[in-house]
């Protein structure tokens, strides 16, 4: 699959199959994680691939969408401010790097033809105990994982002379 495709083709899924996600697809999702630029290379994110049953009850206890449920895998994103990079201002920027490593993680599930769904909509204090999460490491994002049970509807979106302006 194209690129271009891939984010063409993207949506957030809300319902999934139980069928596993192939090993080799996980490998893919793996080195896209690594391969996500940061700040400086100082790479303060992991992203963990969850399966087992008791762990995904522990989330879904958490961030309590039925749908979420329903998928065979979830991916959490952990992040670790303390070793991000840090603006001049002093604020660390640990947060985008993770945004990024979820962008590439969400985008390569495109080609596999798995669904995700970002989601940030949870208690992170709540999410790290679940997690059973030390310090530096703190839960950042989560999403399922998996064959989509239906087709993705179709998105309207803002037209690009909205979203981007070239300055010459």
């Amino acid at each position: 699959m194209d690129f271009y495709d891939a984010i063409k083709g993207r949506r957030s899924i809300r319902g999934f199959k139980p069928d596993p996600v192939p090993k080799d697809s996980v490998a893919r999702l793996a080195e896209a994680v690594s391969l996500a630029p940061s700040a400086c290379n100082i790479q303060p994110v992991k992203v963990l691939f969850i399966t087992n049953p008791d762990l995904k009850e522990k989330i879904c206890n958490v961030y309590t969408r039925e749908w979420l449920k329903q998928a065979p895998a979830i991916a959490v994103a952990l992040v670790d401010s303390s070793s991000a990079w840090q603006r001049v201002e002093g604020d660390t920027i640990a947060d985008v790097d993770g945004a990024i490593v979820m962008e590439n993680r969400v985008l390569a599930a495109t080609p596999e033809g798995l669904g995700s769904c970002w989601i940030c909509a949870f208690d992170r204090k709540r999410m790290d105990i679940a997690l059973g999460l030390k310090a530096p490491w703190h839960a950042f994002s989560i999403t399922p994982l998996g064959y989509p049970d239906s087709a993705p509807r179709e998105l309207k979106r803002k037209k690009t002379a909205d979203t981007f302006e070239e300055i010459p």
